[in-house]
């Protein structure tokens, strides 16, 4: 009997140091250093920005029937790895900007919507970049948005304003990022030179190949990175959407993911490495939520699900790597349902639900209903004949929309540049998605953000921090910790 108790108490003691270790583990605010299996040397945060579970959903649906591809979101990270729910509202307000949300992510703490990892009182918590380059990782920001945009610049800087964006320019080239890469040359140029908005005169390009960048802005040179720093500007402003790109001028952000992780990974061998942190968004999910734009959505969900493949292969390579994949916030209440064709009376002869059909009519679609406004719009500005506005409308949709059918009422609204309902901004776009929703049952609730909870998914050493239900600040501080902080 005493035997038996000794063997029970011995057990308890092992159970209770193995309990305590991984306390010490989970506890944020610790400061002995994780487990080396626990520890990655490297971190890839994969950001859709705007997408939760039901836009990945969509993504895994649509590419298994479409593409016949497996979906690496859903079937590899969230399936084999570790899972969690995040909390998004912002210091101000229950709905989060990415502003808000990303510097929550970045920093630990609430901010107010618009500011840029600067708190409500006026304090500059370190963002996760700063962190990651003291504790002396490279780092990387990539992004189809201009690179200035709130989810990188929250990861990396301070602003007051998400919109002082010569400020947040100015802060990257003091940061000096191992690697830069989207859209946005605008505010590193000058306004004296074509394309240019700086106010202050100031060619920040040149300044960054004085410190020893190699500046690249076509998909080619990508092809051609001989340098251990790097910057890539792509555009003026934003990437264009998967749907409306040409892979001359513009390069997906497998291309970009795949040129940073070569310059990131270049010193990998040496003993001194330790590795680097990489930020990468796609924000052309959230602007197709902002548009209700399901066939831009379906891509764009395509074009990151090949970036998170080319982050899988290159962990299988360096197992070190933990690879998180996350956004900030919803957008556009994305709600695929089923329904009635018509306003006639309910039944079988007129219901309407999603499947193999209606995917493949949004995928016969070839131009965002971003584009379509733009060129809409500035049709309408040229022409006060409504029977020639009418007939471009005509145009538009038939070259770029096949089979879609656009219904009497929301044809009014498009020719009369009428109003849809106070929360639909975004016009004619979210006109023109009420009509694929009534033929397809993608709908949507907004054309703005929703505080429904983000999912973290995460695969690697460290991922097991990643579960539950949590808040946005608690990315901070995991991350902090799987750093060494």
């Amino acid at each position: 009997m005493n035997k038996l108790k000794t063997l029970t108490y011995a057990c308890l003691v092992i159970c209770g140091i193995a309990i305590s270790n991984f306390a010490l583990a989970q506890n944020n605010h610790g400061h002995k250093a994780l487990a080396s299996d626990i520890a990655p040397k490297n971190i890839i945060i994969l950001f859709a920005d705007g997408t939760t579970s039901s836009q990945y959903e969509f993504g895994r649906y649509s590419s298994a029937l479409l593409r016949q591809q497996s979906f690496a979101v859903t079937d590899v990270v969230m399936a084999k790895g570790h899972y969690q729910l995040m909390k998004t509202e912002s210091a101000n307000y229950f709905v989060t900007d990415s502003a808000a949300a990303a510097s929550a992510m970045s920093t630990g703490y609430k901010v107010n919507n618009g500011a840029i990892s600067i708190t409500p009182d006026g304090n500059t918590p370190p963002t996760i970049m700063r962190v990651a380059k003291d504790k002396g990782k490279r780092i990387g920001l990539l992004s189809t948005a201009p690179i200035y945009d709130a989810s990188p610049a929250a990861f990396s800087v301070h602003a007051k304003s998400r919109r002082d964006n010569e400020l947040i320019v100015n802060q990257y080239l003091e940061l000096a990022p191992d690697v830069l890469m989207g859209g946005g040359s605008n505010y590193f140029l000058p306004n004296t030179v074509a394309g240019g908005k700086r106010q202050d005169g100031k060619n920040v390009i040149e300044a960054f190949q004085a410190k020893g960048y190699q500046y690249i802005n076509t998909p080619e040179q990508l092809n051609q990175i001989k340098s251990p720093k790097l910057l890539g500007l792509f555009a003026e402003e934003d990437l264009d959407y998967e749907i409306d790109r040409n892979p001359q001028e513009t390069p997906t952000l497998s291309q970009m993911l795949t040129g940073a992780l070569q310059v990131l990974n270049q010193d990998s061998k040496k003993s001194n490495n330790k590795g680097f942190v990489l930020f990468v968004e796609n924000e052309n999910t959230d602007s197709a939520g902002h548009q209700n734009d399901v066939a831009a959505l379906m891509r764009d969900l395509w074009a990151f699900d090949d970036a998170v493949k080319v982050a899988l292969e290159f962990q299988k390579r360096n197992p070190d790597t933990l690879v998180i994949v996350t956004g900030d916030h919803e957008t556009g209440g994305f709600s695929p349902t089923y329904g009635r064709k018509n306003s006639g009376p309910a039944g079988s002869a007129n219901y309407l639900n999603v499947k193999i059909e209606q995917l493949k009519l949004i995928e016969r679609y070839t131009m965002s209903l971003n584009e379509f406004s733009q060129k809409f719009n500035a049709k309408a500005k040229q022409t006060t004949s409504s029977s020639d506005l009418n007939a471009y409308l005509n145009v538009l949709l038939q070259d770029n929309f096949p089979g879609l059918v656009l219904d009497d009422d929301l044809r009014e609204r498009i020719l009369s540049r009428g109003q849809l309902n106070p929360n639909s901004n975004y016009l004619p776009s979210n006109i023109l998605a009420l009509a694929i929703a009534r033929q397809t049952g993608f709908y949507w609730g907004s054309s703005g953000h929703t505080p429904t909870p983000i999912t973290v998914a995460a695969i690697g050493p460290g991922a097991q921090f990643f579960k539950g239900f949590d808040d946005n600040t608690a990315f901070a501080v995991k991350l902090r910790r799987l750093m060494g902080q």
